[in-house]
């Protein structure tokens, strides 16, 4: 079905439909002139569907909604990730889909650099003894110490927007910096060496931090399995702020209680939340933060600054969206 032509602003309605965000009241501060409302559940979505020529959703959308918002024309994506919504149903009802990737691009590259220096420093531990009111003596064993991460190699898997902020941040740090993407064309700049996927496990060895930052996609699904932590140095550290499913997590768990690798850092995991039956939570070599490495303060707006400039581009009639999908 192709799509319709695109209301007026004095005509449009948004639905801004997100649990926690506040993106109505962001949008308000525009003054843009464009009626809008906010639902917080699944229920109301359903309910109020209906009145919207736009939504801007991430996790509760339902590609059902497709047959029941009437009036729908486009869905911005309040998230980076689009696996929720059916391409092939938005096609059929000619309604319009763009995502939100970059928004966090700098927020996720920073939590990574966070991690590795949290661990690298003994932020985590020294947080522990301030609980306690402990304070920890000099350490005599020079392994035990903090590190630097200065002249250490940092493995990148993925180099889009992530992962090429985590590479210039890295290269600050006078970190060595290996990239490893699909297509080894264009590079990155702020690289020391490029590689494909295939050549992966050949650069894991060089690794002192394994850095997760691509999408989840059949090719990268359990990338990170028992051969590749295998391949990894006794003193490396894996981090992920990619997706869950990336990392085979029994494979990583196996790893970390063996002292097959240091340490592991992730901002996410298969099962989210992570239940509280998982060996992950109890073990002294892990930092766990519950997928929050794209948050900031700045998320709503930035989702705001994509949705208004896909906006004009549909009254303009243009086919190309920023971020489009479909």
């Amino acid at each position: 079905m192709p799509p319709v032509p695109f209301p007026a602003r004095s005509q449009l309605t948004i639905c801004f439909a997100h649990a926690a965000y506040q993106m109505a009241d962001r949008f308000a501060h525009r003054k843009t002139g464009i009626a809008h409302l906010q639902v917080r559940t699944l229920d109301d979505l359903y309910a109020r569907a209906s009145e919207a020529d736009v939504i801007v959703v991430s996790m509760l959308w339902r590609n059902d909604l497709l047959g029941s918002a009437s009036k729908l024309k486009f869905v911005q994506s309040i998230s980076a990730g689009t696996d929720q919504y059916d391409r092939a149903r938005f096609q059929a009802h000619g309604v319009r889909l763009a995502s939100a990737a970059g928004v966090n691009a700098n927020a996720v590259a920073e939590h990574a650099m966070a991690m590795m220096l949290a661990t690298e420093r003994h932020i985590v531990s020294g947080r522990d003894h301030q609980a306690r009111a402990h304070w920890r003596p000099m350490i005599s064993a020079i392994a035990e110490r903090e590190a630097e991460l200065t002249g250490r190699t940092i493995v990148i898997v993925g180099l889009g927007r992530i992962g090429a902020r985590l590479a210039r941040f890295a290269r600050a740090f006078d970190m060595r910096v290996i990239g490893v993407k699909r297509d080894v064309t264009p590079g990155a700049a702020d690289a020391d060496e490029i590689v494909t996927t295939a050549y992966l496990k050949r650069v894991l060895p060089q690794a002192d931090f394994v850095v997760l930052a691509c999408p989840l996609t059949p090719e990268t699904e359990n990338l990170i399995d028992g051969a590749a932590l295998a391949a990894m140095k006794p003193t490396a550290m894996l981090v992920n702020v990619a997706r869950g499913k990336v990392v085979d997590e029994t494979a990583l768990i196996a790893a970390l209680q063996a002292r097959r690798i240091r340490a592991a850092a992730m901002d996410v995991t298969r099962e989210e939340p992570l239940p509280a039956t998982s060996p992950l939570w109890a073990m002294p070599n892990v930092l766990i933060t519950p997928h929050s490495a794209g948050e900031t303060q700045a998320y709503e707006d930035n989702v705001i600054d994509i949705l208004i400039e896909n906006l004009d581009r549909l009254a303009r009639g243009e086919a190309e969206l920023r971020n489009g999908i479909v």
